[in-house]
Protein backbone atom coordinates (compact mmCIF):
# COMPACT_ATOMS: atom_id res chain seq x y z
CA UNK A 1 0.00 0.00 0.00
CA UNK A 2 1.60 3.28 -1.19
CA UNK A 3 0.92 6.63 -0.17
CA UNK A 4 -1.80 8.10 -2.17
CA UNK A 5 0.04 11.76 -2.53
CA UNK A 6 3.98 10.73 -3.09
CA UNK A 7 3.71 6.83 -3.47
CA UNK A 8 6.23 6.12 -0.66
CA UNK A 9 5.35 2.71 0.86
CA UNK A 10 6.64 3.98 4.28
CA UNK A 11 3.67 4.76 6.88
CA UNK A 12 2.53 3.72 10.49
CA UNK A 13 -1.12 3.75 11.70
CA UNK A 14 -2.06 7.20 12.68
CA UNK A 15 -5.20 6.41 14.35
CA UNK A 16 -8.22 3.38 14.31
CA UNK A 17 -11.70 3.93 14.85
CA UNK A 18 -14.55 2.63 12.48
CA UNK A 19 -11.59 2.57 9.86
CA UNK A 20 -7.68 2.98 9.77
CA UNK A 21 -5.93 5.75 9.25
CA UNK A 22 -2.28 5.36 8.07
CA UNK A 23 0.30 8.13 8.29
CA UNK A 24 3.05 9.05 5.37
CA UNK A 25 6.60 8.73 6.80
CA UNK A 26 7.31 11.12 4.24
CA UNK A 27 4.94 13.64 3.48
CA UNK A 28 2.86 13.31 6.23
CA UNK A 29 -0.59 12.66 4.56
CA UNK A 30 -3.22 10.78 6.80
CA UNK A 31 -5.22 8.27 4.51
CA UNK A 32 -7.84 5.90 4.39
CA UNK A 33 -6.53 2.62 3.12
CA UNK A 34 -8.31 1.41 -0.28
CA UNK A 35 -10.83 -1.04 0.78
CA UNK A 36 -12.11 1.10 3.14
CA UNK A 37 -12.65 4.20 0.59
CA UNK A 38 -16.10 4.23 -1.07
CA UNK A 39 -17.40 4.06 -4.50
CA UNK A 40 -17.33 6.65 -6.76
CA UNK A 41 -21.04 5.93 -7.52
CA UNK A 42 -21.47 5.74 -3.01
CA UNK A 43 -19.72 8.93 -2.77
CA UNK A 44 -21.89 10.96 -5.54
CA UNK A 45 -25.14 8.90 -3.74
CA UNK A 46 -23.43 11.07 -0.58
CA UNK A 47 -22.86 14.58 -2.67
CA UNK A 48 -26.11 14.86 -4.26
CA UNK A 49 -27.88 15.32 -0.85
CA UNK A 50 -25.58 18.63 -0.79
CA UNK A 51 -27.73 22.07 -1.51
CA UNK A 52 -24.90 24.67 -2.57
CA UNK A 53 -25.59 27.13 -4.92
CA UNK A 54 -24.62 31.19 -5.96
CA UNK A 55 -27.75 32.34 -4.37
CA UNK A 56 -26.89 30.79 -0.77
CA UNK A 57 -25.43 33.82 0.82
CA UNK A 58 -24.09 31.37 3.56
CA UNK A 59 -21.90 28.93 1.15
CA UNK A 60 -20.48 32.23 -0.30
CA UNK A 61 -19.45 33.49 2.85
CA UNK A 62 -17.78 30.36 3.65
CA UNK A 63 -15.70 30.07 0.35
CA UNK A 64 -14.89 33.24 0.57
CA UNK A 65 -12.09 31.52 3.24
CA UNK A 66 -10.29 30.49 0.04
CA UNK A 67 -11.70 33.52 -2.15
CA UNK A 68 -10.62 36.61 -0.61
CA UNK A 69 -6.73 35.32 -0.51
CA UNK A 70 -6.93 33.66 -3.78
CA UNK A 71 -7.99 37.20 -5.61
CA UNK A 72 -5.75 39.18 -3.20
CA UNK A 73 -2.95 37.07 -5.47
CA UNK A 74 -4.05 37.29 -8.41
CA UNK A 75 -3.99 39.62 -11.88
CA UNK A 76 -6.84 41.64 -13.00
CA UNK A 77 -8.97 39.34 -15.60
CA UNK A 78 -7.29 36.39 -15.14
CA UNK A 79 -8.05 33.23 -16.41
CA UNK A 80 -8.96 30.47 -13.84
CA UNK A 81 -10.13 26.69 -13.22
CA UNK A 82 -12.22 25.46 -10.40
CA UNK A 83 -11.26 22.08 -9.79
CA UNK A 84 -13.93 20.18 -8.04
CA UNK A 85 -16.58 22.40 -8.31
CA UNK A 86 -19.60 20.26 -7.43
CA UNK A 87 -22.76 20.30 -8.67
CA UNK A 88 -23.55 23.69 -7.56
CA UNK A 89 -20.76 25.84 -9.11
CA UNK A 90 -20.30 28.68 -6.51
CA UNK A 91 -16.62 29.78 -6.67
CA UNK A 92 -16.18 29.85 -10.23
CA UNK A 93 -19.41 32.26 -10.78
CA UNK A 94 -17.34 34.32 -7.50
CA UNK A 95 -14.41 34.69 -9.61
CA UNK A 96 -16.47 35.57 -12.97
CA UNK A 97 -18.48 38.42 -10.84
CA UNK A 98 -15.03 40.74 -10.27
CA UNK A 99 -13.94 39.76 -13.65
CA UNK A 100 -12.09 36.65 -14.19
CA UNK A 101 -12.82 33.95 -16.83
CA UNK A 102 -13.66 30.88 -15.82
CA UNK A 103 -13.48 27.02 -16.64
CA UNK A 104 -14.82 24.29 -13.95
CA UNK A 105 -13.70 20.87 -13.52
CA UNK A 106 -15.47 18.41 -11.46
CA UNK A 107 -15.46 14.08 -12.31
CA UNK A 108 -19.03 13.87 -11.44
CA UNK A 109 -20.61 16.97 -12.62
CA UNK A 110 -18.59 18.69 -14.95
CA UNK A 111 -16.26 15.96 -16.04
CA UNK A 112 -15.24 17.53 -19.72
CA UNK A 113 -11.30 16.87 -19.49
CA UNK A 114 -10.68 19.42 -22.67
CA UNK A 115 -10.25 21.91 -19.35
CA UNK A 116 -6.31 19.81 -18.77
CA UNK A 117 -5.31 20.78 -22.57
CA UNK A 118 -5.52 24.94 -21.46
CA UNK A 119 -3.04 26.91 -19.26
CA UNK A 120 -4.36 28.84 -15.96
CA UNK A 121 -3.27 32.12 -14.16
CA UNK A 122 -5.06 30.30 -10.85
CA UNK A 123 -6.57 27.40 -9.88
CA UNK A 124 -8.97 26.78 -6.65
CA UNK A 125 -9.62 23.53 -4.74
CA UNK A 126 -12.43 24.40 -2.58
CA UNK A 127 -12.83 21.33 -0.20
CA UNK A 128 -11.69 18.97 -2.92
CA UNK A 129 -8.30 17.24 -1.89
CA UNK A 130 -9.78 15.62 1.36
CA UNK A 131 -12.36 13.65 -1.69
CA UNK A 132 -9.25 12.13 -3.78
CA UNK A 133 -8.44 8.81 -3.98
CA UNK A 134 -5.16 9.73 -5.80
CA UNK A 135 -4.53 13.43 -4.53
CA UNK A 136 -1.34 13.28 -5.95
CA UNK A 137 -2.14 11.94 -9.23
CA UNK A 138 -5.01 14.89 -9.20
CA UNK A 139 -2.59 17.49 -7.79
CA UNK A 140 0.19 17.22 -10.74
CA UNK A 141 -2.31 17.61 -13.55
CA UNK A 142 -3.56 20.29 -12.23
CA UNK A 143 -0.23 21.94 -11.01
CA UNK A 144 1.03 21.14 -15.21
CA UNK A 145 -1.97 23.48 -16.12
CA UNK A 146 -0.95 26.42 -14.18
CA UNK A 147 0.79 29.31 -15.80
CA UNK A 148 4.50 30.47 -14.81
CA UNK A 149 4.20 32.50 -11.44
CA UNK A 150 0.40 31.30 -11.21
CA UNK A 151 -1.06 30.51 -8.11
CA UNK A 152 -3.23 27.45 -6.32
CA UNK A 153 -5.42 27.93 -3.56
CA UNK A 154 -6.46 24.59 -1.75
CA UNK A 155 -9.12 24.86 0.66
CA UNK A 156 -9.27 21.77 3.39
CA UNK A 157 -8.74 21.51 7.00
CA UNK A 158 -5.77 20.21 8.35
CA UNK A 159 -4.45 17.70 10.72
CA UNK A 160 -3.03 19.02 14.31
CA UNK A 161 -2.33 15.93 16.25
CA UNK A 162 -3.55 12.26 17.29
CA UNK A 163 -5.38 13.98 20.06
CA UNK A 164 -6.91 16.65 18.34
CA UNK A 165 -7.99 13.79 15.50
CA UNK A 166 -9.61 11.61 17.88
CA UNK A 167 -12.32 14.17 18.23
CA UNK A 168 -12.32 15.63 15.04
CA UNK A 169 -15.32 15.66 13.08
CA UNK A 170 -14.20 15.98 9.41
CA UNK A 171 -12.57 12.59 9.70
CA UNK A 172 -16.13 10.85 10.42
CA UNK A 173 -17.65 11.87 6.99
CA UNK A 174 -17.30 8.98 4.63
CA UNK A 175 -15.80 10.39 1.75
CA UNK A 176 -13.13 11.98 3.56
CA UNK A 177 -9.92 9.82 2.91
CA UNK A 178 -7.29 12.02 3.16
CA UNK A 179 -5.75 14.33 5.34
CA UNK A 180 -3.53 17.29 4.95
CA UNK A 181 -0.78 18.92 7.49
CA UNK A 182 1.12 21.98 7.28
CA UNK A 183 3.96 19.24 6.95
CA UNK A 184 2.33 17.81 4.06
CA UNK A 185 1.83 21.42 2.17
CA UNK A 186 5.40 22.08 3.31
CA UNK A 187 6.41 18.66 1.49
CA UNK A 188 4.88 19.81 -1.62
CA UNK A 189 6.12 23.26 -1.70
CA UNK A 190 9.42 22.02 -1.97
CA UNK A 191 8.80 18.97 -4.17
CA UNK A 192 7.47 21.41 -6.69
CA UNK A 193 9.55 23.97 -5.90
CA UNK A 194 7.09 26.84 -4.79
CA UNK A 195 6.53 28.91 -2.66
CA UNK A 196 4.38 28.21 0.16
CA UNK A 197 1.73 31.03 2.05
CA UNK A 198 -0.59 29.42 4.78
CA UNK A 199 -3.60 31.58 4.17
CA UNK A 200 -5.72 30.03 6.86
CA UNK A 201 -6.34 27.84 9.11
CA UNK A 202 -7.86 25.75 6.43
CA UNK A 203 -6.14 27.31 3.24
CA UNK A 204 -3.07 27.44 1.66
CA UNK A 205 -1.49 29.34 -1.74
CA UNK A 206 1.01 27.44 -3.45
CA UNK A 207 2.93 29.72 -6.34
CA UNK A 208 4.57 28.74 -9.16
CA UNK A 209 8.07 29.92 -9.41
CA UNK A 210 9.25 28.36 -13.05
Amino acid sequence: MNCPLCQSSEHTLFFQDKRDYYRCSNCQLVFIPPHQRLSLFEQKDFYDKHENSPDDIFYRRFLSRIFLPLSESIEPHSHGLDFGCGPGPTLSVMFTEIGHKMAIYDPLYAPDMACFQQSYNFISTSEVMEHCHQPGEELNRIWSCLKPNGTLGIMTKRVIDKNAFAHWHYKNDPTHICFFSEETFQWLAQFWQATLVIADKDVVLLKKTT
